[in-house]
């Protein structure tokens, strides 16, 4: 994003960075109803800034222009006329997504529109995007929904043709260095470091640029991997990408967690340490239910990070195969994936690539963290897909 386009800190679109020609495509909408579709899915990678383009889009689209104090209430999640959809499961539940298409026909009572926001829209099974798709087919008048997933394939063909998509761009590595260093203030190789090893996600970049131990994590699970040689060396590491994968969730949930109980127990009028009455012991356990599900899918989610970064290691491997010794990802792993490069042939690379994607597929549909990994790094240690 350049400054010509909009000014650093400009309401509500200062947070939005490297997205120019989405950007002008929002404005355009916000100030002309004309150009404004009544469904919207914004599609990008992860880390791409789905999300901070949504809630610009819905700061605009409800406030009036200028007011501020709108905006920042649209952006903190506590406008009457926003409603948002952030899933802390590992899918969106049927329950959810009526309750939010319920909230849709009512009428705006401040602002200009009514704007629904689905984070994660990829998240939905088909029964849960059909009750989704009714809502579509018939939007009141000034109802905007906005969507967000990774890409079109996401969602239902049915879902795709009654939505407008706006595609974001990736990122260089450079521009996300650049950002990384004004947002954190860390130097410039460790920021490039960032920015290359999380592959361009913003999030994950800014994280491995502040926490020394995120980056201790992530070398060691890749060492671990490039030193499996057997059942016995797969079924070791499997269990240790687990419990760094749970470590990490649980560092990023406790204090959230933690901090809802204790909202939650303020709010019924009980003090700290003090016994919770019968009487209220179901909408605490009603959120240690909640603290479950997001915990599951952080963890989910962790794993799935660790499979990316094995993608990153292994396309390295092939890229050094076929002679592209300028392009790699991990280059502090240089000595060790040109060697790796040098005892295997370029099919059996493609075939490990395979069975991570394939890792990963067996996960969304719910198989066991460790007993997927095992099986993926047998296929790492002997080249062969069991």
């Amino acid at each position: 994003m350049t400054a010509a386009t909009v000014p650093p800190h400009a309401l509500p679109w200062g947070e939005v960075w490297g997205q120019d020609e989405a950007l002008r495509q929002l404005q355009a909408a916000a100030s002309d109803p004309a150009q404004l579709a009544h469904a919207w899915l914004i599609t990008g990678p992860a880390g791409s800034g789905r999300s901070t383009l949504a809630y610009a889009f819905a700061a605009a689209l409800i406030a009036e222009p200028g007011d501020e104090a709108a905006m920042r209430q649209v952006r903190a999640g506590t406008h009457p006329d926003l409603t948002a959809l952030r899933t802390e499961g590992v899918i969106i539940s049927i329950k959810d997504a009526r309750a939010l298409v319920e909230r849709s026909y009512f009428s705006p009572s401040l602002g200009r529109y009514r704007v629904m926001v689905m984070e994660d829209a990829d998240r939905m099974v088909e029964r849960t995007s059909n009750v989704l798709l009714k809502a579509l087919e018939e939007p009141p008048e000034r109802t905007v929904w906005i969507l967000c997933a990774p890409s079109e394939a996401d969602l239902l063909p049915t879902i795709r043709s009654r939505v407008r998509t706006l595609r974001l761009r990736e990122p260089d590595v450079d521009d996300v260095a650049r950002l990384i260093v004004t947002r954190t203030g860390v130097d410039e190789a460790t920021a490039e470091q960032a920015a290359r090893l999380s592959q361009r996600h913003i999030g994950m970049a800014v994280r491995l640029a502040t926490d020394e131990a995120a980056r201790q994590r992530r070398d060691e699970t890749l060492r671990a991997v490039l030193a499996v040689r057997g059942v016995g060396g797969a079924v070791e590491t499997a269990a240790r990408i687990v419990q760094l994968a749970t470590d990490d969730a649980k560092a990023l949930t406790a204090e959230r967690d933690e901090a809802e109980r204790e909202a939650l127990l303020r709010t019924l009028g009980i003090a700290p340490g003090a016994a919770v009455p019968p009487a209220v012991r179901s909408q605490l356990s009603a959120l240690e239910d909640d603290q479950k599900r997001r915990a599951t899918r952080s963890l989910r989610d962790g794993i799935d990070r660790v499979l990316t970064d094995l993608e990153s290691m292994f396309r390295d491997v092939l890229m050094l195969q076929f002679g592209r010794t300028g392009e790699l990802i991990n280059r502090e792993l240089g000595a060790e994936l040109s060697a790796l490069a040098a005892a295997w042939e370029a099919p059996r690379t493609l075939t490990v690539i395979d069975a991570i994607a394939t890792t990963r597929t067996n996960l969304e549909g719910n198989a066991a963290p460790a007993l997927a990994l095992e099986s993926m790094l047998v296929t790492v240690a002997s080249g062969r897909i069991l």
